[in-house]
């Protein structure tokens, strides 16, 4: 049986071909996570006025890839320490976000939160994750499904 976990963490783009890379993810969806407007646009969500993150969906297999894992992961890919920004993206649509689909997930995600921010990684800043319970998930325009692996030249900035 399949589990499904969102993060944010910028760029879709990048999040998503990160966790596609992963043994036991059984697929990703790039999308839209954490706002207030029903069905929004691209175009919308880049105003950053909607309230929604660049989001990925992640359904995987919990007998191959663990929770913790795809944290260990998320933690990784990006700075959790800069409000509303990833590399050269800037505003809330970029914040780092988890939004939890059960309790399980939003105590590991705490758990693991408050671990890294105790450790020597982030000395002297503060880890500014969101971490949130899922609402609507809306899938991004087709385009961006996929966007780096279909576009080879494309980056993110990260």
């Amino acid at each position: 049986m399949s589990e499904r976990a969102i993060f944010a963490a910028g760029c879709f783009w990048h999040v998503q071909e990160t966790f596609s890379g992963l043994k036991g993810v059984l697929s990703t969806a790039s999308g839209y996570s954490g706002g207030s407007i029903k069905d929004p646009t691209y175009e919308m969500v880049c105003t950053g006025r909607t309230g929604h993150a660049e989001s990925v969906m992640v359904e995987y297999d919990p007998s191959v890839i663990s929770y913790d894992r795809l944290l260990e992961v998320f933690w990784d890919m990006h700075d959790p320490t800069t409000p509303n920004r990833q590399g050269p993206d800037r505003g809330t649509q970029y914040r780092s976000a988890i939004f939890y689909t059960a309790e399980e997930q939003r105590e590991k995600a705490l758990a693991s939160r408050d671990r890294l921010q105790v450790s020597d990684r982030f000395k002297g800043r503060r880890i500014v994750t969101e971490i949130s319970p899922a609402s609507e998930f809306y899938r991004a325009e087709e385009y961006h499904q996929h966007y780096l692996r279909k576009n080879r030249t494309a980056s993110c900035g990260i």
